[in-house]
């Protein structure tokens, strides 16, 4: 047979393919023609190449690949996290640390008391507690595992979409980081967490793991555990807490101090929403009837009690402090609560001790409770703040923390009455304000001072504010107005600037935006708002720093475990007015310490500028003054033990009144002079508006009719109608009896013609239409002083609350009428 391959039949269908080139080593035989069957292996079509887009998308071969790996790395975590992360021994929280409140000089002001918990079986917790608590928490504890996957990717997911930080952790995760771990957010600890949680899980019963959630869990008011909390809210053990008792409790644990609704009643509505949450979820599991769910109220906790630890002024700065520590996300609320924190604040002994000594040698001392009951009304509130830093360098909140809880330095509920009416006057200046006549608003221009003139250019409605005793002033400077405190001018004032405008003044002086009863209308004038004395100390200030504005502080430094420094916030500052309206304002302000109401202010024995006030009916005095190294607010407030409501102070001390040129500016004088002695004296260094380094002459045209004098026989003026003084013992009306000058203005002649602010002078009685928004007319009768609520803090009175601040505190007070 012949060695020659025999010829192949093509394949019917096939096309008839071109013969090879010889040696092009397709065949496998150099220089042959194709061998049956290879030339058609050969010749199989190349798979296309991936052009475009396409080659982005890998392919199933790489997808599949790709999972197989990652589950493998996964399982291989998983097994070696499991077999590397051991359960380890509790932390140090049975040994938890005080938290150590220092002065400004390292001295310390206070500790924060000791770990207050008993722990306790869970045979000794009731079953209605043990219920609340997983229907706030972990419905399904006892049926789910230790972790849930799902709730950890939607509290990631919602934390990262901006809807809140937001927990994700099962009851076994959060007694994990409660009794193991620490309580930084970091992935390794989530990651420990994690592992702990399962193995624990299948070490310990679910019992267990319950009963110890429920002895570390951080309650509020220094409890940890539920035993603890039990008697700190309800003074009962935790096997007689009922269901509505154990409900409250369990709200407690998603915001421990926001829902005590003794220390916050302002936040009630949120802590009853979350209570119903609790109560309804307890039904709904069938842990709780329905008939004794419609039966079920909210319960009402005890008031705290403290140690005496906290006694005088320690109590009041340490939860003032820890507000401001929490509020400004410096430390978290929990991790306070654990202790081990070292925290030097702002405050300065000597200057402390001071204003404490101030306050017991001008007021406390001259009060006789036996004898006049309305001595028992008497609060006093006051803060001093550095202008140049902001530093809050001493405060005054009550007679002691153990006896009287609400911090009266912080507190928004009494009017602040004329030590409002310097921000008018910044405001005129600041936004170059003119008179209806046309004239530019300086301390020289003259208003109509007639009592009860209706204010021209306001257009919601009559208002027509009376002076002190009807009393009719006839054509006065501003300047004069101000040392008399004159309330038909400033009234007239306000409109001629702009209400809104005199709001956002005052706002950016340092008033918060939330100030109660802080509205745009006439009566913004005359101090309607309801500032604290801390609020009005950073105003203050920012006027005796040339209109230079900064927040003010109470933290120097804070340090964890005596090494790890906690970063405070910086601080910032702007011009919040200009300099020529902040001195301007001074400039005013030094005459009224001069000649007008305040003269007691001169015991500081140094420059010194400010402005008295009284709320409505007497229930409360100041005087908020200043000099070039100190600003400074004291008020003396009228409060009822038993009620919370607010009081007048007609006959305390013995006086038919008082007003805020005498206890307070004496307190201010006496506290000015010691806080700053040693210190050498400095001047206020000011820069006018043009024509304020002139001083007109007095005006001479008021009315003959004689006042009522001083009805207090102290040797101070009289109150005008918001409760300022006016006369001060200087001058009879219509007859200052001299020229305003303060020290640095010159004498002169006023050139420009009067400006009466418009509107024929009203000479009749008290109006009795209704003012407008924010304020009333000040003739019409007001029977209502407020703080009538349950409310207050005194440990013979129910709690109260701050509204405008947070701090406990009294319901705050309908602006005056």
């Amino acid at each position: 047979m012949s060695d020659e391959p025999q010829p192949q039949q093509p394949h019917p269908g096939w096309a008839k393919r071109e013969p090879q080139a010889a040696g092009d080593g397709r065949t496998g035989q150099p220089g042959a023609p194709g061998t049956p069957g290879t030339s058609e292996k050969a010749k199989k079509p190349k798979r296309p190449k991936r052009t475009g887009w396409r080659r982005l998308i890998p392919t199933w071969r790489i997808a599949l690949s790709t999972v197989v790996v990652g589950l493998l790395l996964i399982v291989g975590g998983f097994f070696l996290g499991y077999h590397l992360v051991q359960i380890p021994a509790a932390n140090a929280l049975a040994t938890k640390q005080s938290n150590v409140y220092l002065y400004a000089d390292g001295s310390v002001l206070a500790r924060d008391g000791e770990v207050n918990r008993e722990s306790v079986s869970l045979a000794r917790i009731s079953k209605d507690a043990q219920h609340a608590v997983l229907a706030a928490e972990d419905r399904d504890f006892y049926t789910e595992s230790a972790i849930d996957p799902m709730a950890m990717v939607r509290a990631g997911w919602n934390t990262a979409t901006g809807k809140g930080k937001q927990s994700g952790s099962t009851i076994t995760q959060q007694y994990v980081k409660n009794y193991y771990l620490a309580q930084e957010q970091t992935v390794t600890r989530k990651v420990k967490e994690f592992f702990i949680s399962i193995k624990l899980d299948r070490e310990k019963s679910k019992n267990e793991i319950l009963e110890g959630y429920l002895n570390t869990s951080f309650f509020g008011r220094g409890a940890y555990g539920i035993q603890a909390a039990a008697q700190a809210y309800f003074g009962v053990d935790a096997k007689d807490l009922t269901a509505a008792q154990g409900a409250y409790l369990a709200s407690l644990l998603n915001a421990p101090s926001q829902y005590d609704v003794v220390a916050h009643p302002e936040n009630r509505p949120a802590a009853e929403a979350r209570w119903n949450y609790v109560m309804n979820g307890m039904v709904d599991k069938g842990w709780l009837s329905a008939s004794d769910r419609a039966a079920a109220k909210f319960p009402k906790p005890k008031q705290s009690t403290v140690s005496t630890g906290m006694s005088g002024q320690r109590g009041y700065v340490v939860n003032i402090v820890k507000k401001y520590l929490i509020e400004n996300g410096i430390v978290d609320e929990e991790e306070l609560g654990r202790g081990g924190y070292r925290i030097t604040t702002t405050l300065q002994k000597d200057k402390q001790d001071a204003f404490v000594k101030a306050v017991d040698d001008k007021l406390m001392s001259q009060l006789d409770k036996k004898k006049r009951k309305v001595d028992s009304y008497v609060r006093a509130g006051g803060a001093s703040v550095d202008p140049k830093t902001g530093k809050v360098v001493a405060m005054y909140n009550g007679i002691d923390y153990v006896k009287q809880y609400t911090p009266n330095a912080v507190r928004r509920d009494f009017q602040v009455g004329s030590t409002f009416k310097p921000f008018v006057f910044t405001s005129a200046v600041e936004n170059h304000s003119e008179t209806q006549s046309g004239q530019t608003i300086d301390p020289n221009t003259r208003y109509d001072g007639t009592s009860e003139r209706p204010v021209q250019g306001w257009t919601g409605g009559r208002y027509a504010p009376e002076n002190e005793d009807h009393r009719d002033y006839g054509h006065v400077t501003v300047r004069e107005a101000t040392d008399k405190s004159i309330n038909a001018v400033y009234a007239q004032m306000a409109v001629d600037v702009g209400s809104d405008k005199v709001k956002q003044t005052a706002i950016d002086l340092g008033l918060s935006k939330n100030t109660p009863e802080l509205t745009p209308s006439p009566s913004i004038a005359l101090g309607v708002a309801t500032a604290s004395p801390l609020d009005m100390a950073e105003a203050y200030a920012t006027l005796a720093n040339h209109g230079r504005h900064g927040t003010y502080t109470f933290v120097e430094k804070v340090m964890k475990d005596g090494k790890q420094e906690v970063e405070l916030p910086e601080r910032r500052e702007h011009q919040a007015v200009s300099r020529e309206a902040a001195d301007t304002t001074t400039s005013v302000l030094r005459s009224v310490v001069q000649n007008g109401t305040a003269t007691a202010a001169q015991a500081a024995g140094r420059p010194a500028a400010g402005k008295t006030g009284t709320a409505e009916e007497d229930t409360a005095a100041w005087f908020a003054g200043y000099t070039p190294d100190l600003a400074t607010v004291v008020a003396v407030m009228g409060q009822d033990p038993k009620t919370a409501a607010h009081k007048p102070l007609y006959g305390a001390m013995g006086l038919a009144r008082i007003n805020g040129g005498g206890a307070p500016a004496e307190i201010w004088g006496q506290y000015t002079r010691n806080a700053l002695e040693g210190e050498p004296v400095s001047d206020f260094d000011l820069q006018l508006q043009d024509g304020a380094d002139v001083t007109a002459p007095p005006s001479g045209d008021a009315s003959d009719e004689p006042g009522d004098g001083d009805e207090s026989g102290s040797g101070e003026a009289d109150e005008d109608a918001t409760g300022d003084e006016d006369g001060s013992g200087s001058a009879t009306p219509g007859d200052s009896g001299g020229s305003s000058t303060p020290p640095g203005d010159g004498g002169g002649t006023e050139s420009d013609p009067p400006s009466t602010g418009g509107g024929t002078p009203s000479t009749g009685g008290p109006s009795t239409e209704p003012g407008p928004t924010g304020g009333g007319d000040s003739g019409g009768d007001d029977s209502s002083n407020g703080g009538t609520g349950p409310g207050g803090g005194d440990t013979d009175g129910a709690g109260g609350g701050d509204t405008g601040t947070g701090f406990p505190g009294i319901p705050v007070t309908p602006g005056r009428q």
